[in-house]
């Protein structure tokens, strides 16, 4: 007895067939997150009435580590920070680092490496004109890696208001 496939039933087929194809893009898609092994924190410490230190603290998960802003040439992307113009708040020098600063050769890049892991805090020094409230602001750009692999460098805006 030969078989006859109505169009009901073709159609049926088409769109169970999509159904399923979309179902497994969408699970491929959730299980590809973004890796995002450093997470941020921000905060202000007050020094006297006009200087401020601004504390831009980075956590970075186990197994991973970021680049010292004096990594060399050459090498990975050395952490960098960067603040908007502000007539009202003026940077006293270069962020410090405060961390366990670990020093080693990177094969990959030939170079002498500067990094940090666990946690770094950047702590860049502000004046502020006396009796005004403003903010800061500005981004961090860093790049962490792994013992197999390094992710694409990362911008990371901050804002903190003073006082």
């Amino acid at each position: 007895m030969p078989v006859f496939i109505s169009e009901s039933n073709n159609l049926y087929t088409m769109k169970y067939l999509f159904c399923t194809l979309m179902i497994m893009i969408i699970t491929s898609a959730a299980n590809a997150q973004i890796q995002d092994p450093v997470k941020w924190s921000f905060s202000k410490k007050k020094l006297n009435t006009t200087t401020y230190e601004l504390q831009l603290k980075a956590t970075i998960q186990s197994g991973w580590h970021i680049y010292s802003q004096s990594t060399p040439e050459g090498g990975p992307v050395p952490t960098s920070i960067t603040l908007v113009k502000n007539p009202l708040a003026k940077p006293e020098g270069n962020a410090k680092e405060q961390g366990k600063l670990e020093q080693r050769n990177e094969e990959v890049f030939g170079v002498d490496v500067k990094q940090f892991s666990g946690t770094v805090t950047f702590v860049q020094q502000v004046t502020v004109k006396p009796g005004v409230k403003t903010k800061v602001s500005g981004t961090i750009k860093y790049m962490a890696c792994n013992d197999t692999q390094c992710l694409p460098p990362k911008d990371q805006p901050f804002s903190i208001d003073l006082p």
